[in-house]
């Protein structure tokens, strides 16, 4: 077995002081500044072409997200309409957040075992990792890029309970 033998490259005193690496890191910070600042004079002067900044006006230009962005949670449905959960609380048990609370009570429905009578997610606490998604042996929750805001006024505004979180009750 032959051990390579790696030595770390010697650090001069520019290094050493990082004066110079501040140096370089504003040059980098400032490139940028002058950079946009001409081309948003360019386009307030009337140039086609040429975009102003780099950054998007938010209410007027919704941000692009990839398909596979996770923003909003849905639950699915059932043809009859009830939610498609069957309170597993696997969902529950593999957030890292711990932002998702299941209760269950037994289905009417003599082919399903129990269901959920309450389930809420609290977007404030949530990650957004996704791990719900996967773990749910029954597909009834989603994550979708369609809904970008999830602000609310108050605390209690950002706790979805299942009538939020179906798709056909949010506006």
């Amino acid at each position: 077995m032959n051990v390579k033998v790696v030595r770390r490259p010697r650090r001069g005193w520019l290094e050493q002081i990082y004066l110079w690496e501040v140096v370089l890191g504003l040059g980098v910070t400032f490139r940028h500044f002058f950079i946009n600042l001409g081309r948003h004079i360019l386009s307030l002067a009337g140039r086609p072409g040429q975009p102003g900044a780099v950054t998007i006006q938010y209410p007027e230009q919704p941000p692009v997200l990839g398909v596979r962005a996770r923003m909003r949670h849905r639950l699915l449905g059932r043809a009859d309409g009830s939610p498609r959960c069957t309170a597993c609380l696997l969902c529950e048990t593999i957030c890292p957040a711990n932002c998702i609370r299941i209760t269950a009570e037994e289905s009417p429905d003599v082919t399903v075992e129990k269901r959920a009578r309450t389930f809420s997610i609290d977007l404030g606490m949530c990650v957004f990792c996704g791990h719900c998604v996967e773990a749910c042996p029954v597909d009834a929750i989603h994550m979708d890029a369609d809904q970008v805001e999830l602000s609310a006024v108050s605390r209690s505004g950002m706790i979805w309970d299942i009538t939020a979180l179906r798709r056909d009750k949010v506006k």
